[in-house]
């Protein structure tokens, strides 16, 4: 059986944000790194999110003050390394009589406002929605509102940016691999990975999501069983629903939450449940009482009823939160939780539990934090802190660079449509550059598989981002799924099997 005797400082399990976000910034402070993703990078519970990046307005009621404070306060910073896939929005959040009293939501939105040292984004201000044109999608008995900002984020694109970027600074990013085995020998960890290969690692990290407690249990044999609240979380997409570029947050009659947002310039988002999840995460997918939950509760703010005849694709994932004993799934902390393993003489391992999308480059320096004294000193490397200043491959540009940007690049390829040159600077951002290269029409950019994709960014996605299959491409790196037919993604899943081959 094929070995490899290298040595890695770090061997992370799990190609989701918290396993990609720990191993760009350990191979930016010089430590060597290996990362195993058992299918695509962020092809789980990552790519599931609502897309925000976000305080948490709900979670001021669970007085998780520490969580909302450092989220809030990780808005701008992440905005500013990532301005390609990340941007503001503004919500607006009806005032229900019946639900939340509107001294509440002034106070949690002073609150909001306050507490995350926000500089940037605008502040809270009241709408009478009798005359503001978001009140006009709306029931008339919402005369109340406010208006409040958070981000949009890319989420499946931040991971595959974090994973390219820690492969660019040296770490090891394997997709499709499986860690069959890890134990503990003469030092260090002994893993063993899909296909023969055994690798060194001087410490181990459990980022496996939803597979958190399996990796314990079944790959390293841990004896304390893993305090893990498996919750899942779905979504519906439907065709826009209103003209305005603003979203909501609307309240539910039980308590819940849920928003409707654009999304990808012609659909509405609008999600997400909460329910308690036992099963395979990998199986994971929407009930219809779901649908009709997240249907019903759009009805009762919008004049014209959301119906689940109007959804056009849904998605669902499985938080693996920390199990805090919560007696309902939505009062589940969402704050992380890292756990420490590290006998006397033996190398340390770190399990992550729960957290959101919002702190996961907070998530990653805690993480290194407590692996440190159990790491030899790198030779050299950024220090601590270092992934706040600097971005993310192609989001080198002002965050108020984006139309510049879009514009200097059809200055340079004057054939570009002005909603290609829009997808292609908000994907790669400045690294759009490298797809097109010195093309000067559509046909130099080779095959057109359909709605702007083409062989050179099919070259690119497989050269650069770690894309494998269709899936990879139509519904991580982009969402072109909504726009292509059945037809059109098998003939791009039958080009990435030629090159696979090597044909």
């Amino acid at each position: 059986m094929p070995a490899d005797t290298s040595t890695f400082d770090l061997a992370i399990i799990g190609g989701g944000i918290n396993g990609a976000g720990i191993a760009r910034d350990a191979a930016g402070r010089g430590w060597s790194v290996l990362l195993a993703e058992q299918g695509d990078l962020g092809s789980a519970t990552s790519s599931a999110s609502t897309k925000l990046i976000h305080g948490g307005l709900r979670y001021l009621e669970y007085y998780e003050f520490r969580l909302v404070r450092e989220a809030l306060m990780e808005r701008e910073v992440l905005w500013g390394i990532a301005p390609h896939i990340i941007w503001p929005l503004r919500f607006v959040l009806p005032h229900h009589k019946g639900i939340r009293p509107a001294w509440l939501l002034r106070t949690g939105l002073f609150l909001y406002d306050h507490i995350g040292g926000r500089k940037l984004l605008p502040a809270t201000r009241t709408l009478d929605l009798r005359r503001d044109p978001a009140g006009e999608m709306l029931k008339p008995e919402f005369s109340l509102g406010f208006e409040y900002s958070d981000c949009w984020v890319e989420d499946a694109r931040l991971v595959v940016l974090n994973a390219r970027d820690a492969a660019d600074r040296g770490a090891e990013v394997l997709t499709r691999t499986r860690v069959l085995a890890a134990t503990r020998e003469d030092g260090a960890w002994t893993v063993s990975l899909d296909g023969g290969r055994t690798i060194r690692a001087r410490a181990l990290v459990n980022a496996a999501g939803p597979w958190v407690a399996d990796v314990l249990g079944g790959v390293m044999h841990a004896n304390a069983p893993a305090k893990v609240r498996m919750v899942k979380g779905s979504h519906i997409v439907v065709k826009r629903l209103y003209p305005h570029d603003r979203c909501y947050f609307f309240q539910n009659a039980d308590g819940r939450i849920f928003f409707a947002i654009p999304y990808e310039r012609e659909f509405t988002l609008i999600g997400t449940t909460d329910q308690d999840f036992h099963g395979d995460p990998a199986g994971v997918s929407i009930s219809e009482d779901e649908i009709a939950y997240l249907c019903a509760g759009a009805s009762a703010y919008f004049r014209v009823p959301v119906t689940p005849a109007q959804v056009v694709w849904t998605y669902s994932g499985v938080r693996p939160l920390y199990d805090d004993g919560a007696s309902a799934a939505q009062e589940a902390t969402r704050d992380y939780v890292l756990k420490v393993d590290a006998p006397e003489g033996q190398p340390a391992s770190l399990s992550v539990f729960g957290g959101k999308i919002t702190t996961f480059r907070r998530l990653a320096e805690a993480a290194l934090a407590k692996l440190a004294p159990h790491l030899p000193t790198p030779k050299a490397g950024k220090p601590a802190g270092w992934t706040a200043r600097v971005a993310l491959p192609g989001g080198d540009f002002p965050r108020d660079g984006f139309v510049d940007l879009v514009t200097d690049l059809r200055l340079k390829h004057p054939f570009l449509g002005a909603e290609l040159a829009r997808r292609l600077v908000r994907a790669y951002g400045t690294r759009a550059a490298a797809i097109l290269n010195d093309a000067r029409s559509l046909g130099d950019l080779g095959t057109a598989y359909g709605a702007g994709l083409t062989e050179a960014e099919l070259d690119y996605l497989v050269r650069e981002e770690f894309v494998r299959t269709a899936a990879d491409v139509v519904w991580r790196r982009s969402k072109l799924g909504l726009r292509l037919g059945a037809g059109e993604i098998e003939r791009i899943d039958l080009a990435l099997q030629r090159r696979n081959l090597g044909t």
